[in-house]
């Protein structure tokens, strides 16, 4: 089935309506200067200041619109810069925890921030998980693709 050019064009075609409705959801909310700044700034500078989570957010795709638009975010929990870059440890706020969409949002945040060249590596911070009742976590930990740590742990 993954082999069907069909279902290929209906993924691609979804994947780009879904990525026009984010950036169209994201320019009603978002100064573009603002953002334009965040995404230049070196995230080696910003790490630790008012401005890393916000530099964190810029680079994110079309997961940051479901972040906004549900009322959630992220917070760095932990953060380490060595020669490679920065290893980060984030958790998700306000309506993001214990959401059952919470898998794919966890992936789209990690493979967007991975796919920034300051960032070798983004894990979950493990109270993440207590958010969750037992069949939540269950399904996390089983399709969330993603790394938990304690933050005790992280480094």
């Amino acid at each position: 089935m993954d082999d069907d050019p069909l279902v290929a064009m209906y993924a691609q075609q979804a994947e780009a309506a879904m990525r026009a409705e984010a950036e169209r959801r994201m320019a009603d909310v978002l100064d573009p200067e603002e953002e334009e700044r965040l995404r230049n700034l070196p995230l080696v500078t910003a790490a630790g200041g008012a401005h890393f989570v916000p530099a964190l957010l810029s680079r994110l795709g079309p997961v940051r619109a479901a972040l906004d638009g549900h009322g959630g975010g992220i917070e760095v929990s932990a953060w380490t810069l060595d020669d490679l870059g920065l290893d980060l440890v984030l958790d998700l706020t306000g309506a993001c925890v214990s959401c059952g969409a919470a898998p794919g949002t966890l992936q789209g945040v990690r493979a967007d921030l991975e796919a920034d060249s300051e960032v070798v590596r983004v894990r979950f911070d493990a109270r993440l998980l207590e958010g969750f009742d037992d069949l939540g976590r269950d399904f996390v930990l089983t399709h969330g693709g993603v790394e938990f740590v304690s933050v005790e742990d992280a480094s």
